[in-house]
């Protein structure tokens, strides 16, 4: 698939221009492949006497892929589940079968397959339709005459008994227990995903057994703490021809494994014979009602993703967008027989032969049999070579080091002009009131039936020791039961009247100092206009009466939160790397790393390896008498207007609950900063302000880390302390970073180093951050952005560089925002539409010599301070290095 969005008429024009000129006719050249499949190169190009290596940035990426064990898992279980036709190759390519791929393989495949005969095309908002069609058919299928591609994916042919498998992984060492590594998961093969109403049917019944504390898989696998988790692959997946549904653990011993499998078997059993509770039923199918009228700014591509599986295999698209008569015939079917649900699990899962048991668990010496076997790749590869071929390596390898730092003509390409941005925002009207001393902001939007709401609650008052805490009480806070409701009926309630209710920490730079921030928790949720005031009272009792009790409980939602916190790490290694490297630069990005970094990684692994939670709950209890307190909220609500008066009498009713047991207490920093709620609002109508933290005294630091990881890859960062957003600075700022992540750094770090990815940002508390993804190498990377500020400082740029990365930026300062979303950036931030308007008339007005000048101001060696991050495999000039802290 190949999206993209544009709210301009002109720049979807150019956009669809560009795609369909690259989908259906590339260069696709040999130096092309060389870069972006792989190659035989020497390590240093230049030096002919230098090793042959493999290099190329999609054996980087793949390579750096399957060190990730979720994802290595679900690559197997799709090739042993459905063995017999395309889903028994790696979609992205194994990286030691990436070698074995030739150039005229690569053209001869595009040829069959990159045809309008056999592609798809969707298109959604609220440009005219005809236009679109028209310019496809001018731009791209004119050019070519109907075939009939070979791209028929056959039924898998069923299997007459069940199967096992077993796969290897490599140990990891953020694991909440060290000696449970292991993943044991039960698969099925299902019907075909053509047969709508069929799989709308098996993904409901799906969700009933896996979601949620009242789930039967759920009671079974998860609250015996047999392992950390369900397994990365659970639940109904369509994305196949036949659809598949998968249960298991991940984090178990290797002795539980048969008993896991036992417990699977049992639990349909079970279900065959009692069925769901009909409560279950409709609590389900209010989530879907919920869905259909909730308003997301990425529901274009959403829609795109939903029905592109199903289209793919010649299934009807408008049909699958028919969910509501689909929901009403699976009334009718439940209603004509109340066995309907049970017949199907019977029949798909206790009947069903073509069922997959695999097993996963840890080899200690998995990354050096990795390393062998690439190496003995190589070594294959080499021999085959004669000196002439050796001469000709090296000789493309010095051609496309040229073209790599050739500057590219990109005349040809259509583009939008600064002149087609509009020079001023669109005005986003809030109201705000005070009731019981709580402010509350007030929003008319047309939300689609739906109503928003978010309290924001400082956590100043919370002690020092106990601030790492907050991650896992904002995780916990809405699962472990409140007022009469133990854990399960209050998640039976939150899906029978919203549309979620979840608590997230909150870390808020100020925007006119770099040392000062706001620190808090956001509570969210929505619900339909109809469930206002049940939303409302589960919101009470959450605050006046939440539950921390059950210590058994909290070990189930530890270890979950633990094994999704290590999970995520070689997936999001570059945000871990950036967040590490800031935590010397701000207080806030201080905070940062405490609450989503490798700190907290390790942390929840220390919770996690705890035999006695009760401390944990004692914890707990008393963060919430800091955090959950009236005198330190704040209230949104975004409704739409006919509604708004009987949402806002529900909203009062509300805080005046909690405001009733609210407690003054003193903040533990001793410097707060009382910022308006919105400054453009008269200062003599005040109706509250934003409490933030202050730190005169803190003195930015030089830091260097490096956490060795069990990946063949490199997650490397530095950044920069520089100014915050109202600083005049700051947009020239966001400009260079679009610039030289576009015409710099993507050359360096992706075309000639091989990295997946990489670039620069400048984030909104003032830190600008480089960073590189699954990235070959480490010091080597640091130098690059080194050598991208130097590039900067030359001025080595056009004005066509740099109206290119304006247009980049304001294509995010102008993202959609969906009608949930419209007035948080006051809320949250303090940010008054009048100063959002100046920050958008400065980045009009960077020119040339702001952006050199910036460059030299403040990413210049010794001008500003900085700190390295590096996550990665071993790195024994690292680990020698005394200006770095090894992990």
């Amino acid at each position: 698939m190949y999206p993209f969005s544009t709210q301009n008429s002109k720049d979807f024009r150019n956009l669809l221009s560009v795609y369909l000129d690259a989908v259906f006719f590339p260069c696709l050249r040999e130096l092309d492949f060389w870069q972006e499949g792989w190659r035989l190169e020497n390590s240093d190009p230049q030096d002919p006497s230098s090793p042959l290596v493999f290099k190329g940035v999609v054996f980087n990426e793949m390579k750096g892929a399957f060190s990730d064990n979720e994802r290595l898992y679900a690559q197997h279980l799709q090739q042993l589940l459905l063995p017999d036709h395309t889903y028994s190759h790696t979609s992205g390519g194994q990286p030691l079968a990436i070698p074995d791929l030739t150039w005229d393989q690569l053209r001869h495949f595009h040829q069959t397959h990159y045809h309008p005969s056999n592609a798809r095309f969707f298109t959604y908002g609220d440009l005219p339709l005809e236009q679109h069609l028209q310019q496809i058919q001018d731009e791209a299928l004119v050019r070519f005459q109907r075939t009939q591609p070979d791209t028929h994916v056959p039924k898998q042919q069923p299997w007459s008994s069940p199967r096992e498998a077993h796969v290897s992984c490599s140990p990891d060492v953020m694991a909440p227990d060290p000696n449970k590594q292991h993943t044991l998961t039960v698969s099925y093969l299902l019907g075909d995903i053509t047969e709508v109403f069929e799989s709308f049917v098996l993904s409901l019944i799906s969700s009933l057994m896996i979601s949620g504390p009242n789930a039967p898989f759920y009671r079974t696998l998860i609250e015996p703490n047999i392992g950390s988790d369900f397994s990365s692959m659970v639940g109904y997946d369509g994305s196949t021809r036949q659809g598949c549904f998968t249960v298991g653990l991940q984090g178990i011993a290797e002795h539980d494994a048969s008993h896991v499998t036992r417990i699977i078997h049992d639990t349909l059993d079970d279900i065959i014979a009692k069925g769901f509770e009909e409560e279950r039923i409709e609590a389900l199918l209010h989530k879907l009602e919920i869905q259909i009228k909730h308003q997301s700014s990425s529901f274009g591509l959403s829609l795109a993703s939903y029905i592109a599986s199903c289209w793919n295999h010649e299934g009807d698209p408008v049909e699958l967008l028919r969910i509501g008569e689909n929901v009403d015939l699976f009334r009718r079917k439940i209603a004509q027989n109340p066995k309907f649900l049970q017949e199907k699990v019977r029949h798909y899962f206790k009947e069903n032969t073509h069922t997959l048991t695999l097993s996963m668990s840890p080899d200690e010496d998995y990354v050096k049999k990795q390393a062998d076997a690439e190496e003995f790749k190589l070594r294959q590869k080499i021999q085959q070579l004669n000196e002439d071929d050796r001469k000709d390596i090296y000789q493309k390898g010095l051609q496309l080091l040229s073209e790599q730092t050739a500057v590219q003509d990109v005349s040809c390409l259509p583009a939008l002009q600064i002149s087609d941005i509009q020079p001023h925002l669109t005005h986003t009207h809030t109201h705000l009131s005070t009731t019981a001393g709580v402010p509350i902001q007030y929003c008319e939007q047309p939300t689609n039936g739906m109503v928003y709401f978010r309290a924001l609650l400082n956590i100043n008052t919370l002690a020092e020791e106990l601030k790492p805490y907050t991650p896992l009480f904002c995780s916990v806070i809405t699962k472990m039961g409140c007022g009469g409701l133990d854990y399960k009926q209050q998640a039976q309630q939150m899906d029978l009247y919203t549309g979620g209710m979840s608590v997230t920490p909150q870390i808020l730079p100020d925007h006119t100092h770099m040392d000062t921030y706001e620190q808090g928790i956001l509570l969210s949720s929505s619900c339909l206009e109809r469930n206002v005031s049940e939303m409302f009272h589960l919101w009470s009792d959450i605050f006046n009466s939440p539950h921390f009790e059950d210590s058994e409980r909290l070990r189930s939602l530890v270890m979950m939160s633990a094994q999704e916190l290590a999970n995520g790490v070689a997936d999001s290694g570059h945000v871990m790397a950036m967040t590490r490297a800031a935590r010397s630069l701000s207080p806030a990005s201080q905070l940062q790393e405490t609450f989503g970094g490798m700190e907290q990684v390790k942390f929840m692994k220390r919770v996690a390896e705890s035999s006695d939670l009760t401390s944990v709950l004692r914890k707990l209890a008393r963060v919430k008498r800091h955090l959950l307190n009236a005198e330190n909220m704040r209230c949104a609500i975004n409704a739409a207007p006919p509604k708004m008066a009987a949402v806002a009498l529900q909203t009062e009713g509300f805080v005046g609950s909690v405001a009733a047991t609210r407690k003054q207490r003193k903040a533990v920093r001793p410097h707060i900063t009382e910022r308006p709620l919105d400054p453009s609002a008269d200062p003599s109508l005040s109706t509250g302000t934003r409490k933030l933290v202050s730190e005169p005294s803190f003195q930015a630091c030089a830091m260097k880390t490096f956490y060795q990881l069990p990946f063949p890859v490199n997650f490397v960062s530095e950044c920069v302390r520089t100014v915050p957003y109202t600083h005049p600075d700051y947009a020239s700022l966001c400009v260079l970073a679009r610039l030289m992540s576009s015409k710099f750094l993507h050359g360096e770090i992706r075309e000639r180093g091989g990295a997946y990815g990489g670039g620069a940002r400048m984030g909104g508390g003032g830190v600008y951050s480089f960073y590189s993804y699954r990235d070959p190498n480490s010091t080597g990377t640091l130098s690059a952005f080194r050598r991208g500020v130097d590039w900067a400082r030359s001025g080595n740029f056009t004005q066509q560089d740099i109206d290119e990365s304006k247009l980049s930026v304001f294509s995010q300062v102008d993202a959609p925002l969906a009608p949930s979303e419209k007035g948080l950036s006051v809320f949250l931030w303090g940010l008054s539409d009048d100063m959002r308007q100046q920050h958008r008339e400065r980045l009009f007005s960077v020119t040339h010599t702001h952006l050199v000048d910036t460059a030299n101001r403040y990413l210049s060696v010794g001008k500003c301070v900085s700190a390295a991050a590096i996550l990665g495999p071993q790195n024994e000039a690292l680990s020698k290095d005394p200006s770095w802290i090894c992990h």
